[in-house]
């Protein structure tokens, strides 16, 4: 079979023709007649109108596509930038519209926290109850002649029948004035120094402290020699690599017997701006959100464990702050500057308390009775429910 050569030269002018071809093809027709000739008909190009357009949204885009870090955290900043400004823009315009209506003005919009969408509890207590302060005003208690109907009538009304409680229970001897508190504070067995000085800063804050170590003792050999020795409180500090985790608190003779979970353990010299040490004038105590009956309890157990006439000379004042059920301990000295204005300076320690459970009678592992104990399917299933 014979090949032939054909040199390139032929197939330069083709690809030229091609595009000619293609551009005559293109070309706009005129309309013909019936005959196939072309007719007179002018052809008159009309330009499109413009009509308004509907605003065009930017397309689905999201930030987790850029492939590159620096870049995806640029435009990540520059976005957070916008809607700031454009924030504070809506915050200026609505500013200027409430001074000038004036006392026209709508009311301020309350941002929806955790706090204020809390889950109502039945076992809410109303501190301003009318029928409470009729309680303590009219003298009920379990010692009047008419027993039988004062009971009868608190059962009926939760808020006196918290009341009523509260009249009866193991602190009510120390809301009386006939107690003096005393407290013995111990560790778990061979603490660490930081656990060691926790206890001994704890003891400079609550009046008539007083710090033994274990010695290995039980609990329960404990609280005997704490109850004859004339001591009302039992507290024990636990610790886990040598970081305090644990607090048991223990109301002596009767109970009852709490167990904290212990966090955020900060020490005065971990402090920053921290005052000179506290004195040894008895401080005043500030109990603040503690609002179901449960966390009434918890309150009494802590406001027992200081005197009942605090020496306003001292300036010296303990919190305890519950807030989605953390317990936040702080202690500071105040100064009034004017009739106005007053400064705090913190003294330490500080820390945070998170209820696990609330026994019966004094500390018994094995055979106590709990009114409650921390489960974690409950608590986690909502978290606008609270239970202090």
């Amino acid at each position: 079979m014979d090949v032939t050569q054909v040199p390139l030269k032929q197939f330069k002018g083709k690809k030229k023709n091609i595009k000619m071809n293609n551009k005559m093809q293109k070309k706009k027709r005129t309309p013909q007649g019936e005959n196939g000739n072309v007719s007179d008909v002018e052809v008159v190009e009309t330009k499109p109108v413009l009509t308004p357009l509907e605003p065009m949204l930017p397309p689905t885009f999201s930030l987790s596509e850029i492939k590159n870090k620096q870049r995806r955290h640029q435009m990540f900043m520059k976005l957070k930038q916008d809607k700031r400004k454009q924030k504070m823009q809506v915050k200026k315009t609505r500013k200027k519209e409430r001074e000038a209506l004036g006392d026209k003005a709508p009311p301020k919009e309350v941002p929806k926290t955790i706090e204020n969408q809390r889950v109502y509890d039945e076992t809410t207590v109303d501190p301003d109850d009318e029928e409470v302060n009729w309680y303590y005003l009219n003298g009920c208690s379990p010692f009047c002649l008419n027993v039988v109907l004062c009971v009868i009538y608190l059962y009926l009304n939760s808020n006196l029948q918290v009341a009523f409680d509260e009249g009866t229970d193991e602190f009510s001897s120390y809301f009386n004035k006939l107690t003096n508190p005393k407290v013995l504070i111990t560790t778990s067995d061979r603490p660490r120094g930081r656990t060691v000085r926790f206890c001994e800063q704890l003891a400079t804050v609550i009046p008539d402290a007083h710090v033994y170590y274990r010695r290995g003792l039980a609990l329960k050999r404990v609280i005997p020699q704490c109850v004859s020795r004339g001591f009302t409180y039992l507290m024990v500090i636990n610790e886990d690599r040598k970081m305090p985790n644990g607090l048991v608190l223990c109301h002596l003779p009767d109970g009852p017997t709490a167990h904290f979970k212990v966090s955020s353990v900060r020490l005065r010299k971990e402090m920053k701006r921290r005052g000179k040490e506290p004195t040894e004038h008895t401080p005043e105590v500030i109990l603040n959100n503690f609002s179901t009956r449960l966390g009434h309890g918890i309150g009494r157990m802590f406001a027992a464990l200081f005197p009942h006439d605090p020496q306003f000379v001292g300036r010296q004042v303990a919190t305890f702050h519950n807030q989605r059920d953390f317990v936040f301990f702080r202690f500071h000295r105040y100064i009034f500057k004017n009739e106005k204005r007053a400064g705090i300076q913190e003294l330490g320690p500080r820390f945070t308390l998170k209820l696990r459970s609330l026994q019966k009678g004094t500390f018994d592992s094995k055979f106590g009775e709990y009114e409650w104990v921390l489960k974690r399917h409950e608590v986690d299933a909502c978290r606008r429910k609270f239970v202090l």
